[in-house]
């Protein structure tokens, strides 16, 4: 973010900190986490609160793998890369349910599994070979030529280990466990590393003196060091819910169709949750980090409620948009700015922070910490 002359002269009070995390969103929270069992003292610096980016605005969706059927991802990124990541995102499943089931605080979750689900006949022809290509690399799922919840789809794939969560409570909870200092309603706006061991962050309150620093920063990532500039790509995701439905929940599942721009859920409390819209909107909601909800992505989502679930009488009750950090090739970022090799960063989740964010923090940390290199995930790939 900007901040003026006028909100800061850069004669801050100065603080000195051992291990600074910018940002206080799920991986953010994460990462305090990790350092902090890995013995340092941590301080999260953010410029709105804890989780009220776009981690408290998703849909709650914990869905093992990529954004991309199975087949495809193989036939871009190949096999071992694809193997890798699937199994970043069993850990990073791992790491939440152990974050909930260790919780100071109550956590929604349930177990409810996911579906892909077809929109067109040549859709379930993709999911039918995205079926195949994961049974053969020994991955679970059931295949169905037929549609599950009797909507119109073509054909699903589901996928049991699945969970549906309260996302702004799971990031409060990892919050808390992390024993981090937190810093809120302060914004970043310039970061030098001019002494080999020291990185210097000039923020609203403060001028901090740290150790190292880890920026969680994901879609806001290119406003803060032009490194990202033309990675990550900031990009609008927008939902809506109806009031509570009379006859309670609806699906019973995370539902994703159209390649993943359509996605639905019940919330915990009987709500209908729509997300998506996009597909039809990308000019509009592409590059862009304002999060205020738009007609043209609305009216989309509202035509998708009247046609899929037109039993649905429950007036729409709430609407809302979160910014997204979409990674150039579609992978995680994690590595350090090559000008500054004390400030690291994991970012670029392209949707899936629920998927991939947590164990890409947890990477982040040991590059940071013990020079571990990243995997696949490692920006290097990007030169």
């Amino acid at each position: 973010m900007t901040v003026s002359i006028w909100q800061a002269e850069d004669a801050q009070p100065l603080r000195e900190v051992d291990f600074l995390v910018v940002g206080a969103g799920l991986v953010g929270c994460a990462a305090a986490y990790f350092a902090s069992q890995a013995g340092r003292e941590v301080v999260i610096t953010e410029m709105r609160d804890v989780a009220l980016g776009a981690s408290s605005r998703n849909a709650g969706f914990m869905i093992t793998g990529l954004d991309t059927y199975y087949h495809h991802a193989i036939e871009r990124y190949g096999i071992d890369v694809v193997r890798e990541l699937w199994a970043l995102s069993r850990t990073t499943h791992g790491h939440l349910h152990y974050f909930v089931e260790h919780s100071p605080i109550p956590v929604r979750i349930e177990r409810c599994g996911s579906l892909l689900l077809a929109e067109s006949e040549e859709e379930g022809r993709d999911l039918e070979k995205a079926a195949r290509a994961l049974e053969a690399d020994g991955i679970d799922v059931e295949y169905s030529s037929k549609d599950p919840l009797g909507r119109g789809y073509y054909a699903a794939i589901r996928q049991h280990q699945d969970a549906a969560v309260q996302p702004y409570e799971l990031v409060q909870s990892i919050f808390q466990q992390s024993g981090a200092e937190l810093i809120a309603n302060n914004e970043l706006y310039r970061i030098e590393q001019d002494e080999p061991d020291c990185v210097t962050l000039y923020t609203r309150q403060y001028v901090f003196k740290a150790q190292q620093v880890l920026l969680c920063t994901n879609a806001y990532s290119p406003l803060i060091d032009p490194y990202f500039v033309g990675k990550v790509i900031p990009t609008r995701a927008q939902c809506l819910v109806t009031a509570p439905l009379p006859n309670g929940p609806l699906v019973n599942t995370c539902g994703y169709s159209d390649y993943g721009y359509m996605y639905y859920r019940d919330t915990f409390d009987g709500r209908l949750l729509i997300g998506g819209g996009r597909k039809q909107n990308k000019a509009l909601e592409n590059d862009t980090t304002d999060d205020r909800i738009t007609d043209p992505v609305q009216r989309v989502l509202e035509a998708y409620l009247r046609e899929k679930f037109p039993d649905v009488t429950a007036p729409i009750e709430r609407r809302w948009a979160g910014i997204m950090g979409f990674s150039v090739d579609g992978l995680p970022l994690v590595g350090t700015l090559p000008d500054k090799p004390r400030v690291g960063f994991a970012v670029g989740f392209h949707g899936h922070g629920l998927a991939m964010g947590v164990g890409s923090a947890e990477r982040a940390v040991d590059l940071l910490l013990h020079g571990t290199h990243p995997g696949a995930i490692s920006a290097a790939r990007l030169g």
